[in-house]
């Protein structure tokens, strides 16, 4: 039996995004999207309606700020007191887990899915998903960019103290060099 494109990217297998059934998914997602980031913030509340409907599991008093983006929404859970500052975008096309208490600094990113390799694979629209998961009460410091497979344990942050040369990559609390160039 051939398996559909949502049936691969659940099971992290190589599926194409460029799919019909894929593409209607996301757009019910850019409803409830559209609708959270319009909505006047004293009737929006904690989250759009149609944003809480799409999400996969949404703990109490979690709060997402507009503007917010997401590919799918039902790959997120949120757990109880999370809070998403404006301008964070989750492509979620792997299950996002984001503990109780964490919160994400404005326009944090989180991307699952990985593109193919090879420029032919890319242009056939082949991606791979994989999931990510932040434990409880940890914070992600703004503009931060969380790539899929990984995951951030309970109470984790990063902060820069220091000044970061160009081609430097820094990691830790307070954060330290690792890679140069």
């Amino acid at each position: 039996m051939v398996q559909s494109e949502r049936a691969k990217m659940a099971d992290g297998e190589w599926y194409t995004c460029l799919d019909d059934d894929l593409g209607a998914l996301r757009g019910v997602a850019a409803d409830a999207v559209f609708e959270h980031n319009t909505l006047p913030p004293r009737r929006r509340g904690n989250l759009g309606p149609a944003l809480r409907t799409l999400l996969g599991g949404v703990g109490e008093g979690a709060r997402i700020e507009a503007p917010f983006h997401c590919a799918y929404g039902f790959n997120i859970f949120l757990g109880a007191g999370t809070f998403l500052n404006a301008g964070c975008t989750i492509l979620d096309t792997a299950p996002v887990r984001l503990g109780k208490g964490t919160l994400l600094g404005p326009s944090v990113q989180i991307y699952c899915a990985e593109h193919h390799k090879e420029a032919a694979g890319r242009q056939a629209g082949l991606e791979i998903a994989k999931p990510v998961t932040i434990g409880d009460n940890a914070w992600i410091g703004g503009s931060a960019v969380i790539l899929g497979g990984v995951s951030i344990g309970e109470g984790a942050g990063a902060v820069v103290t220091r000044d970061v040369a160009a081609h430097t990559t820094v990691v830790g609390n307070p954060a330290r060099v690792v890679r140069r160039g």
